[in-house]
């Protein structure tokens, strides 16, 4: 077994510091960071989204392993900036004000490192305006907002029309997502996107950034 498929399958599996010792190892003989990148982690962490996407696995897993994706990144991204790898998007994510529910926030700001895109997590709680500064701050490509409540959901049309206010509605696309969120609320609020779960989320961010 080659290191990068070791890599992988340890990364699976969630053991964060083998991870780390063998992407160390994998930097010393040459492999190039890039490389290590999309072959070691982020396609182990496709794997664990499709496993999580058909319920063979479920969420604890997928925290594990990306707790061991996120070890094996901080020893590579010094050589990544130095390389020049860019990444593929940025994203905003956050739940909406009034909201405190955070593990499918957490989930698909996991799943959306693992495709590669550079996230900005702004936690819970977080007004509309805070959104949009972010994004505006960070030259988002995405604005992902969650919600868990019904009587939080409408707080999502206050982050599009805040967007529209800001002007940047034209250059930020808006996903939802969350237990009592449907496409026809996304439609009805003028959201761009809907997703069911955070594998699908993390696909159809990719999809939008590109």
């Amino acid at each position: 077994m080659g290191i990068l498929e070791e890599i992988s399958s340890l990364m699976q599996q969630g053991r964060a510091p083998k991870v780390k010792e063998l992407v160390q190892q994998a930097i010393d003989e040459g492999v190039s960071p890039k490389e290590i990148l999309e072959k070691g982690l982020l396609g182990a962490m496709s794997i664990i989204g499709d496993k999580f996407k058909k319920n063979e696995i479920f969420v604890p897993e997928v925290l594990i392993a990306a707790r061991a994706m996120n070890a094996g990144v901080s020893i590579l991204k010094p050589y990544l900036v130095e390389a020049g790898v860019e990444s593929k998007g940025t994203a905003v994510i956050g739940t909406v004000k009034g909201d405190l529910h955070d593990i499918g926030k957490n989930l698909v700001k996991m799943m959306l490192e693992g495709k590669g895109l550079n996230v900005i997590d702004l936690g819970v709680d977080v007004p509309a305006e805070d959104f949009v500064k972010a994004a505006q701050e960070n030259n988002a490509d995405i604005i992902c907002c969650s919600a868990l409540l019904t009587t939080t959901m409408g707080e999502m049309k206050n982050v599009v029309a805040a967007a529209a206010a800001a002007g940047i509605r034209d250059k930020v696309k808006i996903m939802v997502g969350g237990a009592p969120i449907t496409q026809s609320f996304c439609d009805s609020i003028g959201a761009d996107c809907y997703s069911p779960d955070a594998a699908s989320a993390a696909d159809a961010a990719l999809a939008l950034c590109s």
